[in-house]
């Protein structure tokens, strides 16, 4: 069920991006927010990497955006497809790493242990927030509304 419903929160955010230009998705339509679609893409990718891959499964792998708010403010229109592409991956590469992993598997951060179980919910609380944003910002875009 979790995992069902982590597949259902990230196909939200890339249908809400679907059939967007890139100065589209990079545009920022609810001032004075910095958020985009685009912004969000990457934030998303970020975040799939960092939790999924470098945290869960212990690869040494280079951070996507490093810094504060890079993934929201350092747009390019150009590279949409890019980025969109990069969260498909990201997203492949987590189900691959979680294909074999049980609920109760565990990994530790910081010191303290997470489990598999916490990083369902995790992403989808971040989905889900996130989400949200991505409703009012697709809205305004172009009028488009619904799951």
């Amino acid at each position: 069920m979790l995992a069902g419903y982590l597949a259902w929160h990230r196909s939200v955010l890339l249908q809400k991006c679907a059939g967007l230009t890139g100065e589209q998705l990079a545009q920022r339509t609810v001032p004075p927010s910095t958020l985009s679609l685009l912004g969000l893409i990457r934030h998303m990718a970020k975040v799939e990497r960092i939790w999924f891959r470098e945290r869960f499964a212990g690869e040494p792998v280079e951070r996507l955006h490093p810094g504060t708010d890079v993934d929201f403010d350092e747009l390019d229109p150009s590279r949409a497809r890019e980025e969109y592409e990069r969260l498909v991956e990201e997203v492949r590469l987590a189900d691959k790493i979680l294909a074999d992993a049980s609920l109760e598997d565990t990994f530790t951060h910081n010191g303290e242990v997470f489990s598999v179980r916490f990083l369902h919910l995790h992403m989808l609380q971040e989905y889900a927030r996130h989400n949200g944003h991505a409703d009012l910002l697709r809205e305004r875009t172009d009028g488009a509304t619904g799951a």
